[in-house]
């Protein structure tokens, strides 16, 4: 007799759901911003019109990303908060501390410093207003810390201890200093920044092939994106071997699925034997990409990659498969440390209190709206990608709209 779907299954689901959406978002986020702060710099050392072009573009399609991916943040601790208070009643006081900060980071100091950037153009020195996007890089990593020592508690509890069934803060370094905190901080802003420049050289190797008066831009754009997506892919894909080495000890059950193998964690403390999937995946994309990275070097000498169009429609084929690949990462670090929510302190099937008919509304609601703004974030960026940096909305001031003086005459 098959087993019916609980509250717990659909609970997970929309979790699963609302979390990966918002993930690309926030790794697209932290993966360009590093290169617009690059190309601002040069354009600001520089004066050069080329520079002030890549920027207005990329930062376009980054402000874009940015607005909805607070929406859908919004919609992740909304529902999280709905169905999941079980980590609030036993963990509130240290899982919700560093979340808290990471809110008053990303929805306040970080987007401060972006409307500023936004607004600023044409109005600000241009030492300033670089400085500002400098700043909205660094509270965007900032935002990132926080969010991964959150995490880092959930997968292997420190600092802490239980009083009256609560879990309170004895040791904050402890908690920052987490393994699993640490380790993962390490491997996902390297794949960030992998992704970021994927998805630079990728458009940009359409654009080189769709428009050639454009050249100068993408060209120059294609060759940051392929050298931060090696450095990235290689950083990413040696980190991440390097977790294993404390997961063995952490949670010996994640280590037996993705590897797989008959280890020493209890049956009742192992994760689904399908993780060695969503693990392959994201270790061979890794090793493929740096593969791809290296062979793409020699191709940044001179403009050898305009003429080599099999080589850019495999550049622009290449852009799902990192997003693809962070969502296999996300797959094996949370579900490899089911069936806890925070490992060995509390178990998944405790930590809800919602019905299978309430959770299933709640599914329901919260799956159509995050998967709808998910597909208008695409389609808009679709949109302004393929525009090319000739119609931008960004930078534009009241000046450059207004209509040029007209000079009477000398009679």
């Amino acid at each position: 007799m098959e087993a019916s779907v609980t509250a717990v299954d659909l609970a997970r689901v929309q979790f699963a759901l609302t979390a990966n959406v918002h993930f690309l978002f926030v790794v697209l986020t932290l993966g360009l911003t590093p290169l617009i702060a690059v190309m601002q710099t040069r354009y600001v050392l520089t004066g050069r019109a080329v520079h002030l072009a890549m920027t207005r573009y990329w930062g376009q399609l980054y402000v874009v990303n940015y607005g909805l991916g607070i929406v859908t943040g919004l919609v992740m601790e909304f529902q999280f908060g709905l169905a999941w208070t079980g980590v609030n009643r036993v963990a509130g006081q240290v899982f919700g501390a560093p979340l808290a900060m990471e809110t008053m980071v990303a929805f306040f100091a970080e987007a401060t410093f972006l409307g500023i950037w936004i607004f600023g153009w044409g109005t600000l020195p241009k030492v300033v207003h670089l400085a500002s996007f400098y700043l909205v890089t660094i509270t965007a990593y900032a935002s990132a810390v926080f969010v991964l020592v959150a995490n880092g508690f959930l997968q292997h509890p420190v600092g802490y201890v239980m009083r009256g069934g609560e879990a309170r803060i004895t040791d904050l370094g402890a908690l920052f200093a987490n393994p699993e905190a640490v380790g993962a901080l390490r491997h996902l802003l390297p794949a960030a920044l992998m992704l970021g420049g994927m998805v630079v050289a990728g458009i940009s190797a359409w654009h080189l092939r769709k428009r050639p008066d454009d050249t100068d831009v993408f060209l120059r754009s294609w060759r940051i994106g392929v050298v931060v997506g090696l450095v990235g892919a290689f950083l990413t894909f040696m980190f991440g071997w390097a977790q294993l080495d404390y997961l063995k000890l952490d949670q010996p059950g994640k280590v037996d699925a993705i590897m797989p193998s008959k280890g020493g964690a209890p049956v009742a403390d192992r994760p689904p034997g399908w993780l060695g999937v969503p693990f392959s995946i994201m270790q061979q994309f890794g090793e493929y990409s740096t593969y791809l990275g290296l062979f793409l070097l020699p191709f940044l000498i001179r403009r050898w990659v305009v003429r080599r169009r099999i080589l850019l429609r495999v550049m622009t084929w290449w852009i799902p498969l990192p997003f693809v690949a962070v969502v296999c990462g996300w797959l094996v670090r949370e579900v490899g440390r089911q069936p806890w929510v925070i490992y060995g302190v509390l178990r998944t099937a405790d930590a809800t209190s919602l019905s299978t008919g309430q959770v299933a509304v709640s599914l329901a609601l919260f799956g159509t709206l995050v998967v709808g703004l998910a597909v208008t974030n695409w389609c808009v960026l679709l949109t302004l990608a393929r525009r090319g940096p000739r119609r931008m909305a960004l930078g534009r001031t009241l000046a450059a709209d207004e209509p040029a003086p007209v000079v009477p005459a000398v009679v």
